[in-house]
């Protein structure tokens, strides 16, 4: 063979170049460093902002019952947020103590009978009457056990909050022998929608959990598991790595050659 022959070409490609690394490591560290400021930032940020609704809302509420001469904004530039609930909690607690005396045990003995007169409120007072004193009286234990029921279907279960046995006249109605509880089953996210039912004693398993436990697994989708420790930095790293993976995977799918058929 002479060294002017041609030799036969050959089907090679440059080498590619390799991935620049710098600008990934970088983008990582300020995703990771993004996380872990909203993580810490946004509990607080969304606190603060129900903590002024609420205080705004009230201020709204009691602000009208006050004389002008007697609100903060009459000698001040500016308004007081909260002034009209420091008049809430007063006027509560002293409606509080004037009706722990006989004056006020008849006065309040007055208001129910006149108002279970009335046939379109009637209904919606003695009800209501009767949440508020089990929930804030204390002596309830309505909503304090947390247990599962196999809902919607068999094999599926769903965290409810325990409430009382049903009454004597809902009891005999109910089919079967066994002794039934009412339980609430909240929604997710939104724990204060759901489903209210009367279920067998037996098809409910009580956990130890506390409702706020229950609440806040309700309301994160089971992402926040009760006894994890909650720490930020770890959940933003987490989050991270799983992006970081994702990424990952998705740019070797970029990469990989399409198969013609």
């Amino acid at each position: 063979m002479s060294s002017r022959e041609k030799l036969p070409p050959t089907d090679v490609s440059p080498p590619e170049p390799a991935p620049d690394t710098t600008s990934h490591g970088i983008m990582a560290r300020f995703r990771n460093y993004f996380l872990t400021g909203l993580v810490v930032a946004g509990p607080v940020a969304i606190t603060l902002y129900l903590t002024w609704w609420f205080v705004t809302w009230v201020d709204g509420l009691v602000r009208p019952f006050v004389p002008i001469a007697y609100r903060p904004e009459t000698y001040l530039p500016f308004g007081l947020p909260g002034s009209g609930l420091i008049v809430a909690v007063v006027a509560l607690t002293l409606l509080g103590f004037l009706t722990a005396n006989l004056i006020g045990r008849s006065l309040v003995d007055l208001g129910d009978r006149l108002l279970g007169r009335i046939p379109a409120v009637r209904a919606i007072y003695r009800g209501l009457k009767q949440v508020f004193e089990t929930l804030f009286s204390g002596k309830g234990s309505s909503f304090r056990r947390v247990g599962l029921v196999e809902f919607p279907s068999p094999g599926m279960w769903s965290i409810v909050l325990i409430s009382q046995e049903p009454s004597i006249d809902v009891a005999r109605s109910l089919p079967g022998q066994e002794d039934h509880i009412s339980v609430f089953l909240p929604c997710a996210p939104n724990p204060t929608t759901g489903f209210f039912f009367y279920v067998p004693k037996s098809k409910v398993i009580e956990v130890e959990m506390s409702t706020e436990d229950a609440a806040t697994l309700i309301m994160s989708c089971g992402v926040v598991q009760p006894g994890s420790n909650g720490d930020p930095k770890k959940a933003a790293a987490a989050l991270a790595g799983v992006a970081h993976a994702a990424q990952i995977a998705n740019a070797s799918l970029e990469r990989e050659p399409a198969k013609v058929e």
